[in-house]
């Protein structure tokens, strides 16, 4: 067993001694999901004042809705949430590279089989190059989605890792 793997055991250990939340409803009581970066500087639950149970987090590279669309429709059709929160965030990795590099590194790490593999299954990493203009786009493709009803308020932010604040941009 890893070094890692020692620690989710541990740490498990310690949180269900005194886990006292079980009984929580399946869908989320407060009826909203966020959408966040994957990112390990970022703690949704702290930083958005999330408390256990009352939404869905979903977090993906650089907070592609895209990419969360998915879980997004799941989330809304079959367990009620009716508002979505879009978080994506200063220094973000996305904004680092385009398309080309990701496959150019895949192929020098892992070989041109691995490369013909991803591109058959997703062929964009949704880099982004503009952070603001990234959360503009992601807002507007929610809206426009015919998969997010119209009356699903859509708002989007960025969380400041350098800070720890969160500032609406739409």
């Amino acid at each position: 067993m890893s070094a890692i793997q020692k620690n989710v055991e541990a740490a498990s250990e310690r949180y269900s001694s005194s886990f006292t939340k079980g009984h929580l409803a399946l869908p989320p009581a407060k009826k909203y999901l966020v959408l966040t970066c994957m990112d390990a500087r970022i703690d949704p639950a702290s930083a958005f004042g999330i408390e256990l149970g009352d939404a869905h987090v979903i977090r993906n590279a650089g907070a592609s809705a895209v990419d969360a669309l998915r879980s997004i429709v799941i989330s809304q059709q079959l367990l009620a949430t009716n508002e979505i929160i879009l978080v994506k965030h200063t220094g973000c990795g996305m904004l680092t590279f385009k398309n080309e590099d990701a496959f150019a590194i895949v192929e020098k790490n892992l070989g041109a089989e691995a490369v013909a593999e991803l591109k058959a299954k997703n062929p964009d990493f949704l880099p982004f190059p503009k952070l603001e203009e990234a959360v503009e786009e992601d807002v507007k493709f929610l809206k426009a989605s015919k998969v997010v009803p119209d009356s699903v308020p859509i708002s989007g932010w960025v969380y400041e890792v350098e800070t720890g604040k969160t500032r609406r941009v739409v």
